[in-house]
């Protein structure tokens, strides 16, 4: 597996001692190898909110990837809330993809959560805009992954949304209508035979314990194992006390391990790490350690488009991979063949 070039030069070409437990995951000795941990949903963390214009936008990415390496991540997609438009035009200009290493997690690029929203399902985002249909044709055209999130549409109308590009719900089961047996929404899709023959429909899933209760996360698992992709959703105040904090244009109370909108009980964001998730999708689910691993490594490398780099193991990628201990506790992170991080 050559390593990222930006960060070493040597290529790491075996695994010595190593037993295959499946294509992406080895075990060598004690320890588990997999593929590095992707988080495509993550709002920020460790008092940095990536929706605030900062005089530093670049300074507060590196702080929160730095963080992330403890819990296994290697790559991850900076999310924007709902935001007024002049925070955009202020934020995202300074985001800018790049490698990871030793100063943090890569940044693969920016996942927006919004504008294009319903007002009915809007959790804690604070607008509505118009006209999602045309805009998802535009986005993939130009090459932009696509999610279905914060919405009451029907199957039918998700069904539609798929055909014109979409390729992605955000967090499901929440911000969505509840499944019906006449019309199960977007949650339908999961099980849909109008998805076309040569696209596969992902979902994120926010297994904290608290977003989705555990039979729907296996009900979700058992509907469509290969499109599960599992998502922090992590706001500012993960690695944080409790108390108020900002997410954007909202204030968020943090009371025990939930995230509310200040002075409600909508739930905003979370404040679970990404091993955390890994480890309680595995044991509310029943899977199995290469299926809970590979929710938050093929899976997202795979949504992205990035199954040649990322995600795998496989001869020629990009190295990134964590170590953990048979409890999937993580105790070492690498990038690009690199140790990054060690307990």
């Amino acid at each position: 597996m050559p390593s990222n070039k930006s960060v070493s030069a040597a290529p790491i070409t075996q695994f010595i001692n190593c037993r295959i437990l499946k294509d992406h995951l080895l075990q060598r000795e004690d320890l588990i190898i997999a593929p590095g941990f992707i988080d495509v949903q993550i709002n920020g963390g460790y008092g940095i909110d990536f929706s605030q214009a900062t005089d530093d936008v670049n300074g507060s990415i590196t702080q929160v990837a730095k963080k992330i390496l403890e819990h296994g991540v290697t790559s991850f997609c900076p999310t924007l809330v709902t935001s007024p438009s002049h925070i955009y035009h202020k934020v995202l200009p300074k985001i800018k993809v790049r490698d990871g290493g030793v100063e943090g997690a890569g940044v693969l690029g920016v996942h927006l959560e919004g504008p294009f929203i319903s007002l009915e399902k809007k959790g804690a985002h604070p607008e509505k805009l118009p006209n999602s249909q045309a805009v998802i044709r535009e986005l993939t055209q130009r090459g932009i992954t696509v999610s279905l999130g914060h919405s009451v549409a029907s199957l039918s109308q998700a069904e539609d949304a798929v055909q014109h590009g979409a390729t992605f719900i955000t967090h499901l089961f929440n911000a969505m209508l509840p499944f019906h047996h006449r019309d199960p929404g977007i949650v339908g899709l999961l099980t849909s035979d109008r998805v076309p023959a040569n696209r596969r429909v992902y979902y994120g899933m926010i297994a904290d314990g608290i977003h989705t209760n555990p039979a729907a996360l296996r009900i979700a698992h058992r509907a469509h194992p290969a499109g599960l992709v599992l998502v922090t959703d992590a706001i500012t105040a993960m690695g944080l006390p409790p108390g108020r904090h900002t997410l954007g244009q909202q204030v968020i109370e943090i009371e025990g391990f939930h995230a509310y909108v200040a002075g409600t009980k909508t739930l905003s964001g979370s404040i679970a790490t990404m091993d955390m998730c890994i480890r309680h999708f595995r044991e509310a689910s029943g899977c199995t350690v290469e299926a809970a691993l590979e929710a938050a490594s093929a899976h997202p490398a795979q949504l992205l488009g990035l199954s040649h780099r990322k995600g795998t193991l496989d001869y020629g990628t990009d190295a990134d991979f964590v170590l953990l201990d048979d409890e999937l506790n993580v105790k070492a992170t690498y990038i690009g063949g690199q140790e990054v991080w060690r307990i």
